[in-house]
Order: structure tokens, then sequence, then C-alpha cells
């Protein structure tokens, strides 16, 4: 396919999933869980049924938890297998205290968005005949 005008991407897929770490308060692991449970419930064929380079596949990943800055999105980036990944955090999430409040089981909930360059031109409507 050629494409003739820069058009911006197109978002493909959006899936969402949730992972929590029970007893450590680690919201690294959390957001990974969450990040594994949504690509687990995808298959993005047309890559190979196409013929499209996964490799211009752009990815933004949304993990929300309750405190933000103690997630290293540079770990839960190495999660995706496909795409260029961009991970963001923000506040979300919920964080469930102990009976005796010592400790809390932490909840991430992950947004991942995929966008490929799509070029209209390219594609038609059939009718049938």
């Amino acid at each position: 396919m050629t494409q003739t005008t820069p058009t911006p991407d197109a978002r493909i897929i959006l899936e969402t999933g949730i992972g929590t770490d029970l007893y450590g308060e680690d919201y690294t692991k959390a957001a990974i869980r969450a990040v594994n449970d949504a690509i687990r419930h995808s298959s993005l064929t047309m890559f190979s049924e196409l013929g499209l380079d996964h490799r211009d596949m752009t990815v933004a990943v949304t993990i929300g938890v309750q405190e933000p800055d103690r997630l290293d999105t540079d770990q839960v980036a190495a999660e995706l297998p496909r795409g260029k990944a961009k991970v963001t955090a923000v506040k979300g999430g919920q964080n469930i205290p102990s009976a005796d409040g010592s400790t809390a089981s932490v909840i991430a909930t992950a947004a991942i968005e995929a966008y490929y360059p799509v070029n209209p031109a390219d594609w038609k409507l059939s009718k049938e005949s």
C-alpha cells in the first residue's frame, strides 16, 4: 500500500485489564498484571493477514493506580510484545486496606490503545452484487 498523504494514526484497538498485588503494595507488579490481562484478550491477526509491520504500531498504555509516582513505567512498557509503547501513570485503581490497616492490596487498571498509520484512500467498502 502506498500512502499518498500523511494521515494521523488511527486507533485500531482499545483493550482494558485489571491486575492486583495482594500483599506487597507493589504498583508495578499490579500494573504488569493489568497489562497482561488486557493483552490476553486480544489477537491482532491483521498484521500477518494483511502483511503489515507491527513495528509501525504505537501503543499507548494508561495505568490507573492510587500512587502513580510509585509505578515504574519503563518496566511496564517492556511487557508489551509489539509496537512502540508509551506508558502513562494516572491516579486511579484502588488500595484495599488490610483488616488491621498495616498494609493494602493494590488494584491497577490498564487501558491499552494501539494506533497504526492508515490512509483511508487505501481502503474501500464493496457493495454486494
